[in-house]
């Protein structure tokens, strides 16, 4: 067998395993468009990380990594809470797409042992997880955070919600989105949209996929 024909044969493996994959996990084959920059790029049930998605990652003090792009910002907000009272820790930040899979596979097993069928468990899963290829940490511009060192996580929660804008997150998922987002409450999970945009997605009220909208108009 030529060589060429070898490497066309690869390549179309390799083309129909990235089908399998996707189509297993309900996993859309649309890229997230990033014509407005980083920042602005949304992944969800819809869209999935860009192809050739960079990320340059920064290892914070807790062991988790996240986009250099947002490292001092964060940084500025989590002093800024230390100083007001509140201990914050990102729990969880940049997942590769395998480790967001086998996050997904933890899931459902645990679904299946409460007595969920196989659909039913997948179906609930994606509820609060989000199917590899589309969740927001893979793009290194989310993080999980959680209180610290004694700190109560609904006073934690309540200033985060308050004040993350002006350090440009927002709460990605807020309650009275969920049929947008797609996926639950999370009071936790915060996006990284930049300053300007952060306060204006705060002072709005929209969740990212209304304010992308509106934004391209």
């Amino acid at each position: 067998m030529k060589k060429k024909t070898l490497l066309i044969i690869l390549a179309v493996a390799m083309i129909f395993a990235f089908v399998v994959e996707r189509t297993e996990w309900g996993s859309p084959l649309k890229y997230a468009d990033t014509k407005n920059g980083k920042e602005l790029t949304v992944v969800n049930s819809s869209f999935c990380v860009p192809e050739n998605w960079q990320t340059d990652l920064i290892e914070l003090s807790c062991g988790e990594k996240v986009d250099r792009l947002i490292y001092p910002d964060l940084q500025a907000m989590f002093d800024t809470a230390l100083s007001e009272g509140v201990d914050l820790v990102v729990r969880s930040g940049y997942r590769s797409y395998e480790q967001q899979k086998a996050i997904m596979i933890n899931k459902i097993s645990q679904l299946r042992l409460e007595g969920f069928d196989k659909e039913d468990a997948k179906e609930n899963a994606l509820k609060w997880v989000a199917m590899p290829g589309t969740s927001e940490h893979e793009l290194g511009l989310a993080v999980d955070i959680n209180a610290e060192n004694g700190t109560n996580g609904k006073d934690a929660y309540k200033w985060l919600s308050e004040n993350s804008y002006k350090f440009g997150f927002i709460v990605r998922y807020p309650a009275s989105k969920s049929e947008i987002t797609g996926i639950s409450y999370e009071p936790w999970h915060f996006r990284y949209v930049g300053k300007k945009h952060a306060m204006e997605i705060y002072k709005s009220g929209l969740c990212l996929e209304e304010y992308i909208r509106f934004f391209g108009d």
